[in-house]
């Protein structure tokens, strides 16, 4: 009866338009007080303490240093050294825009960071150059997902906190599936280029390809911090966020000088409303799963699964559909909070590795971002470009067809995924 309630009150609630957060919390809220005899003040305190973990904390300061980089021209001098280094090859323009993604994720954690930073700037010059706006724009949507693959990524450090598994472990598995991801891009972009005969800049000589990358290194020195740090153990990934936060101030305010003292508050003020509108949401979506969890939802699955005698390779199939679906309705922190409980008990059942797991479900993430009608890279490109909302979706289309492929490789090859962490910090034991 109260699983019944639970999700149909939800539904009801997502139908009437009510926010994601607010739906699962009022849910939550009404389950717990019609079927369970917790008081309004253990609710209360039971909201507040999702809040309090340590791994979460992670969460402020990535966002912070994302948006420190996002407004202090990081971005722009990562473009340059993009540039200068694939512009020369067909559809040079387009690709030297993935790899400048790429590079941008590997210090954001953040897709609509990654959209708005890289697209504002590269959009309008592949246009420039002679490239459809439609293209340049699915380009810069889909590769902007990485933003959340390519360590650090926001979202792993949810699903760490959900499933209490390693931070750095996931940061390390998502760097050979993300570097993958990439190329997969830059390869289709540059045989679309070779057909369509689209333009390629002149090749950079090496004394401006070094002065990029030199003028780049400040920005690109804090992936080497970040996950240099944590794989040396000199600090833990929320120590690392913290360290990344006051890396990007200083960048920002001293090495590139893009911004000064006056405009500090406002980049606090930003992140501040990034921070409280992610941390709300996981504090509800935190809430819904602790009730999930009382009603023994996920053991129940567990329970009726394994006596189907469902096979690895199937759930695996059930999962990504699930999450497939989800993506189109809900916010990916909210997602993995909610399903990653369920379905890390059964994974761990059946032997799949939970960081791959982990890794499954951020791409699952990525094609949700990428998706109507509340796919965020959509909404943030059709701001930075004045395209209507449907344009841009049919602009991303081409290109989701690579991200579909990519999780199928993901799923399957496991490898992709764990070879870096397994060879880094050990074959790590199944709980």
């Amino acid at each position: 009866m109260m699983t019944a309630f639970l999700f149909l009150s939800l539904f009801a609630l997502l139908a009437i338009g009510l926010p994601v957060a607010m739906s699962l919390g009022l849910a939550s809220l009404g389950a717990i007080l019609l079927f369970q005899n917790d008081s309004l003040a253990s609710l209360v305190l039971k909201f507040f303490q999702t809040m309090e973990g340590y791994t979460l904390l992670a969460i402020p300061f990535f966002v912070l240093a994302g948006t420190f980089l996002t407004t202090g021209g990081v971005a722009r001098r990562m473009i340059d050294f993009a540039v200068a280094a694939v512009g020369h090859l067909p559809g040079g323009l387009a690709i030297a825009s993935v790899l400048a993604c790429m590079l941008f994720a590997a210090v954001s954690g953040s897709s609509p960071a990654t959209v708005v930073a890289i697209g504002s700037i590269v959009i309008a010059g592949m246009v420039r150059v002679g490239y459809t706006q439609a293209f340049a724009t699915g380009v810069i949507v889909n590769s902007g997902t990485l933003g959340i693959l390519i360590p650090p990524s926001i979202v792993m450090v949810v699903y760490a906190a959900a499933t209490e598994t390693s931070v750095g472990r996931l940061f390390m598995a998502g760097v050979v599936p993300g570097a993958v991801l990439g190329l997969a891009l830059m390869v289709a972009i540059y045989v679309v280029a070779r057909v369509k005969k689209l333009p390629r800049q002149p090749k950079a000589p090496f004394a401006e390809r070094f002065t990029s990358f030199r003028k780049a290194s400040w920005g690109l020195l804090l992936i080497v911090i970040v996950l240099g740090g944590i794989y040396g153990g000199i600090f833990t990934p929320t120590e690392a966020a913290a360290v990344a936060a006051v890396y990007a101030a200083f960048c920002a305010l001293v090495i590139y000088r893009d911004i000064g003292l006056k405009e500090v508050p406002e980049v606090l003020v930003t992140s501040a409303r990034v921070t409280v509108m992610l941390m709300f949401i996981i504090a509800n979506a935190f809430l819904f799963a602790h009730v999930l969890t009382t009603a023994q939802i996920p053991q129940t699955i567990a329970g009726g699964l394994m006596e189907a005698g469902m096979q690895p390779w199937q759930f695996l199939i059930v999962v990504n559909i699930i999450l497939l679906i989800a993506g189109n309705f809900m916010e990916p922190s909210a997602i993995v909070t909610i399903l990653a409980p369920i379905f890390f008990p059964i994974a761990v059942h059946l032997g799949i590795d939970p960081i791959h797991l982990g890794i499954i479900m951020v791409v699952n993430m990525e094609i949700g971002m990428v998706t109507p009608p509340v796919g965020l890279n959509l909404f943030v490109a059709s701001g930075i470009t004045g395209m209507p909302l449907m344009k841009v979706v049919a602009a991303s289309l081409p290109w989701l067809s690579i991200l579909v492929l990519f999780l199928i490789l993901v799923t399957y090859v496991p490898f992709l995924s764990l070879a870096l962490p397994n060879a880094l910090f050990g074959v790590q034991a199944t709980p």
